[in-house]
């Protein structure tokens, strides 16, 4: 009866959506890892068993995961730890250190890294090493308890592999491969990289030290797998608290899968890019639309949510230039036009300019020499233009040669947009084109 009644339950519409975004929001950002990975299992029991290896029974290793950005590299890596604390074999703690090549730009950086993450600051004190391998050697002396076999397992996870390979000599990489190698320690080195070439990148030394075990996560969905991914992602779970909401819900996401305008939207983001990051952020934006007052995501959300997505920065600053501004855009386009894309200057601008004034003759668009200055520097600090050289600075700014980094398209579709622009402005710029 009682179990029924939980089933039954009817929460306020304000609190579910509440609970929905909070759930889907945790899933988009991949705080919350998934049970089990989508169309990485072998890999996933590969690196599990490897590990597994390190962890259990002491053993070293060391393996590249290798796979380009947004494949999942770190997730399946997540995954993996996970499973592997819920192991009864696993009975030792597992050391972990996580390094990354933007971050420990140099082996000094790197090594004071292992040192507070291993919690040795104490043992190391004010010692003095030799060298890099002698620190490391103390280090992972440290951790033992006597013999070998009471020795903790550390694993080493380094991401950005590739950046590690342009330290100085290589060194971190050659001490950490080369203790995995000997067996001085139970290490497993595991490197994430989007580089296919990495092993090009390594020196002989420290190549025949790595055992070229590579896990490759090379995911190319077609878009019916794209399209069930996203059905999955914003589909609710069966333990929802309202449970009738959670049917209402799904069923909405059915709907959207099935309809026709939102799936022209997905098609278009997936062509642009197979990326579930990217495809996580275009949900995101369809979810932060959704209120009490509007409980579900709706086709318009997802059309809003892509044309979001794939807005043109620099042709959403164009809205806010001035007038002026905008003329000597147009005017800058087509001596683009005219000139075949070679550089032009101030001057030259200037004078296009004028002969629209001349067409024109309007005294609305009439400025002074130091006004029209003024909004051409204003375009070079936004970068709509940049000069051809920059060692020609001393050249008076007048004549300093500039290219224009804005192209057809996206002049044409700010002033679409543009707000109240002038009726002549865009003729001039339709014939400037035409």
């Amino acid at each position: 009866m009682s179990k029924r009644k939980m089933e039954n339950i009817r929460l306020p519409v304000g609190e579910c959506i509440s609970q929905v975004q909070e759930m889907l929001r945790e899933r988009f950002c991949r705080q919350k890892l998934p049970d089990r990975p989508e169309g990485v299992e072998a890999q996933h029991k590969h690196l599990l068993e490897l590990l597994k290896r390190t962890a259990v029974h002491g053993e070293s290793n060391s393996v590249l995961i290798v796979g380009p950005r947004g494949a999942g590299k770190t997730m399946l890596l997540k995954c993996v730890l996970r499973d592997l604390q819920e192991e009864k074999e696993a009975h030792r703690n597992l050391l972990q250190v996580h390094l990354n090549g933007l971050l420990q730009t140099d082996d000094r950086i790197a090594l004071k890294e292992i040192t507070r993450q291993l919690h040795l600051e104490n043992a190391v004190g004010d010692k003095v090493f030799g060298s890099f391998a002698e620190n490391l050697a103390f280090l992972l002396e440290a951790l033992k308890k006597g013999d070998r076999s009471s020795s903790r397992p550390a694993l080493f996870v380094l991401d950005e592999f590739d950046l590690f390979a342009h330290h100085k000599n290589q060194t971190l990489l050659y001490n950490l491969l080369d203790v995995s190698q000997s067996a001085q320690a139970p290490i497993a080195v595991v490197g994430l990289t989007c580089r296919l070439d990495v092993l090009e990148l390594l020196e002989k030394r420290v190549k025949s030290r790595f055992s070229h075990r590579q896990i490759h996560l090379l995911s190319n969905p077609t878009f019916a797998q794209y399209l069930r991914r996203v059905r999955t992602q914003l589909s609710l779970p069966g333990h929802f608290p309202d449970g009738e909401f959670a049917l209402e819900w799904n069923a909405g996401v059915e709907a959207l899968c099935e309809d026709k305008s939102a799936e022209d939207a997905l098609r278009r983001h997936f062509n642009s890019s197979k990326d579930f990051r990217s495809m996580h952020m275009l949900l995101m934006l369809c979810l932060s639309r959704v209120s009490a007052a509007k409980p579900a995501i709706t086709p318009a959300d997802l059309l809003e949510a892509s044309r979001l997505s794939f807005a043109d920065a620099k042709a959403n600053m164009l809205h806010g230039l001035s007038i002026l501004e905008l003329c000597l855009v147009i005017a800058m386009k087509h001596l683009n036009d005219v000139y075949e894309g070679q550089p032009f200057n101030l001057q030259m601008v200037h004078n296009e300019f004028k002969k629209f004034l001349q067409r024109k003759s309007n005294s609305m668009y009439k400025f002074e020499q130091p006004v029209i200055l003024k909004a051409f520097e204003h375009l070079q600090q936004l970068e709509f233009i940049q000069p051809v050289d920059s060692s020609l600075a001393k050249t008076q700014k007048e004549y300093q040669l500039m290219r224009l980094m804005l192209d057809h398209s996206q002049i044409m579709e700010a002033l679409q947009k543009y707000p109240q622009c002038p009726t002549d402005v865009k003729q001039w710029a339709m014939s400037a084109f035409g």
